[in-house]
Formats: C-alpha cells, sequence, structure tokens
C-alpha cells in the first residue's frame, strides 16, 4: 500500500503540537486538536513498519506481529488517558473502536470499494469465523454489565455500594483473563492449526506491490512512531478535560467518538484501499478483526493494567446504550456479510447505524459511580434551546 500524500503532510503537526505545548503554551483546545491531528500519521507509520516486518517473519510470526502492534496506537492513547484516572473515557474509547471499526471502517470500505463494481465477493467461511468472534464479544462484555444492574439495587438498599463495585472490578478481571485466553487460543486456530482456511483470497497482499523496507528502517519506524505516538497521547490526555468544556462536549462523547476514530485511522484507510483494489476480504479482514482484537485484546490489557498502576477498572460501562451500540454491531455486520457478498448500498446501511449510534451517544449522560454526570453547559444549552419543553403530538 502506498502512502498517500496528504498522510505525510500530516506529520507537520508533530512539531507544532510539541511547540504548542512546550513552548507557546497554548489553550488546551489547540493542544489537544493538533495532538489528534498528529497521531494519525503516526498511527499509519507504525502500522506500515509491523506489515514490513511482518512480511519478512513468515505468515505465523508475522500474524502475531500485526496482532500485538496493530492497536498499538489505540492501547497508548488508553494507557495515559487511564493514568489520568479517566476509566469512563476509557471505556468509551473501547465502545467506540468496536463500533467504529465495524461500522464506520468497513461501511467506507464497502462503499469505497463498490464504485464502478456490481458487487463485491468475498470468503464467507472466514466471515462467519469473524461473526462467530463478534458474538463472543457481545456475549463477554454484557456479562459484567448485567451483574452490575442486577445487583446494584439490593445492594443500594443494604447500603454497602463500595463492595458491588469491587466485586464488578474482580469479575471484570477474570473476564480480562478469559478474553485474552480466548484470544490467544483463535491466534492458534487461525494461524497455525487451520491457517489453510484463513489464507488471503486469490493471493491478496498487504502492500499493494509497494517496494519493501529494509527491516532497519521498518524498526526504526516503529520505534520512533510509538515514542512519538507516546508523547502526543500524554499531551492530548492533558488537554482531554479542558477541551471537553471549551466545546460544550462530554469528555464520555470525545472518547467514544473522536479518541476512537483517531486511534482506528490508519485501519479505515488501509481497509478502504484493499477494498478499492478489488480486495474485499482483506478489508474485512481488517475492520472485522480490528474489532474483535479490541474487545478480546485491547479491552482486556488496560483491565490489567488498570490493576498494575494501582487505578483499577471493571468492564462495566457508563451507559447501557453502549452494550446496545455493541449488540448493534454484531447484529448487523452478521446480516451483512452472511451472504459472502456486498454492494456500495450495504456499505451505506453500515455507515448509517454508525452515525445515529454517534447522535445518541451525543445526548448520553454517562454514569459515574452509580451517579450521572451532567452534560457540560454549552452541551445543555444546547439541547435546551433546540427543542419546546413540551412538543405537541398534533396540531388541529
Amino acid at each position: 500500500m502506498v502512502r498517500a500524500v496528504w498522510m505525510n503532510l500530516l506529520l507537520a503537526f508533530i512539531p507544532i503540537s510539541l511547540l504548542l505545548e512546550w513552548v507557546f503554551k497554548a489553550p488546551p483546545l489547540w493542544i489537544f486538536a493538533t495532538a489528534v491531528i498528529a497521531i494519525i500519521p503516526l498511527a499509519d507509520l507504525l502500522r506500515q513498519g509491523t506489515e514490513q516486518i511482518a512480511a519478512r517473519a513468515g505468515q505465523t510470526i508475522g500474524g502475531l506481529l500485526n496482532v500485538t502492534f496493530g492497536n498499538l496506537a489505540e492501547l497508548i492513547i488508553a494507557v495515559f488517558v487511564l493514568l489520568g484516572g479517566n476509566t469512563v473515557v476509557v471505556k468509551a474509547q473501547i465502545t467506540g473502536s468496536i463500533i467504529g471499526n465495524a461500522l464506520l471502517g468497513l461501511g467506507l470500505a464497502i462503499l469505497i470499494g463498490s464504485f464502478g463494481r456490481n458487487r463485491q465477493k468475498f470468503n464467507r467461511e472466514n466471515a462467519g469465523q469473524l461473526n462467530s468472534m463478534l458474538f463472543l464479544v457481545v456475549i463477554a462484555l454484557l456479562i459484567p454489565a448485567l451483574f452490575d444492574y442486577t445487583e446494584r439495587l439490593p445492594d443500594f438498599l443494604a447500603g454497602s455500594t463500595q463492595a458491588r463495585g469491587n466485586l464488578d472490578e474482580y469479575l471484570s478481571l477474570g473476564v480480562a483473563v478469559v478474553l485474552i485466553t480466548v484470544y490467544a487460543l483463535n491466534l492458534v486456530y487461525t494461524l497455525v492449526t487451520h491457517k489453510d482456511v484463513f489464507a488471503l483470497e486469490g493471493g491478496e497482499e498487504g502492500h499493494g506491490g509497494a517496494s519493501p523496507w529494509p527491516v532497519w528502517k521498518a524498526a526504526a519506524v516503529m520505534v520512533g512512531a510509538t515514542v512519538f505516538i507516546a508523547v502526543e497521547s500524554e499531551m492530548l490526555s492533558g488537554a482531554l478535560e479542558a477541551t471537553s468544556t471549551q466545546l460544550g462536549l462530554s469528555p464520555f462523547f470525545l472518547g467514544i467518538i473522536v479518541l476512537a476514530v483517531v486511534g482506528n485511522f490508519a485501519e479505515y484507510i488501509a481497509g478502504s484501499y484493499f477494498a478499492r483494489q478489488g480486495k474485499l476480504g482483506l478489508a474485512i479482514n481488517i475492520a472485522v478483526g480490528a474489532t474483535i482484537q479490541v474487545a478480546l485484546f485491547t479491552a482486556p490489557v488496560l483491565v490489567i493494567i488498570s490493576y498494575l498502576i494501582g487505578k483499577p477498572m471493571n468492564l462495566v460501562f457508563s451507559s447501557p446504550l453502549e452494550l446496545a451500540a455493541i449488540v448493534a454491531v454484531a447484529l448487523t455486520v452478521t446480516t451483512v456479510t452472511k451472504d459472502g457478498e456486498a454492494t456500495w448500498f450495504e456499505g451505506v446501511l453500515l455507515l448509517s447505524v454508525y452515525l445515529l449510534l454517534a447522535l445518541a451517544f451525543f445526548f448520553v449522560t454517562p454514569r459515574i459511580g452509580g451517579e450521572e454526570t451532567a452534560l457540560p453547559a454549552p452541551a445543555r444549552t444546547l439541547i435546551s434551546s433546540s427543542l419546546p419543553v413540551h412538543p405537541p403530538l398534533l396540531r388541529l
């Protein structure tokens, strides 16, 4: 895959963001915006460096490398937000990555890949395996939430909400261990014991004929991109709360939409590129595979890291709408991919579901510690000024 010129131009935001933070002490909104833009090309560089080394390491080792570093940019962003103590935003970012990869990323790939084509075909068996994993994601993320929601009322009446919070954390830690184990076994299944089933169709390659990089260059790019992503993520995390207040958007919304899109933007570009080349099967592997990786690898790793840094995080999401969104992802993606072919209108359907969820998340009031948090003042003003207090159902 050839790196787009505009992606290289975005690298200019790295020094711009550093100057704004360290020299000019600019307002948080400027720092947040430039850091967000800077992470996009850095994540793409990290992906390309990983692919270059993976291509030389063989299918099994290469697959492991792609798994390990595929979502590293997103993981780094989440770790710095977690260090800031904002677990609501971290969990929102997890949800946003799941729905973003499966709906926004895959929807764009199908839509862009369908230009000039009546329909595109792909491996149904491969898609079926991915869909099965998606339903495991739904079950695994529903269990902690159902446990919390069904047990909170009796505990609240008994005055022992803190004990229930501890149980949520213990349960989430156990779920994290199970998910990582299942993900490891899935790697063995897809990369070792049944790798012939999941071989790319028609000799699809991940580099689109581009000249291979020397190993030293790929390694240097990976290390450099990782370091700068960490620096930009720290700046982004530090400016998050102030930016939220200034824009009138909740930190929850910034996490579930902005941070999630930034962390996975490189996958969106790669999936759309390969779909345009007629390799929709590879685009589905990227989009749905990244979705599964977030839920079965990134989220559990973040739970474990939260314990190591002394800020335990559970997998009980701040809003029931997050769980509904994850269920919608599994149902929608399964419906679209079950027949082994796709048209442009199915891409539109996926994008429509994403936009509907994003609109709903704008109005969500996340729950923290059993209590609802207020929307920032500008958002409350927008809502109250846009809607009548008692809208009439019928005008005679």
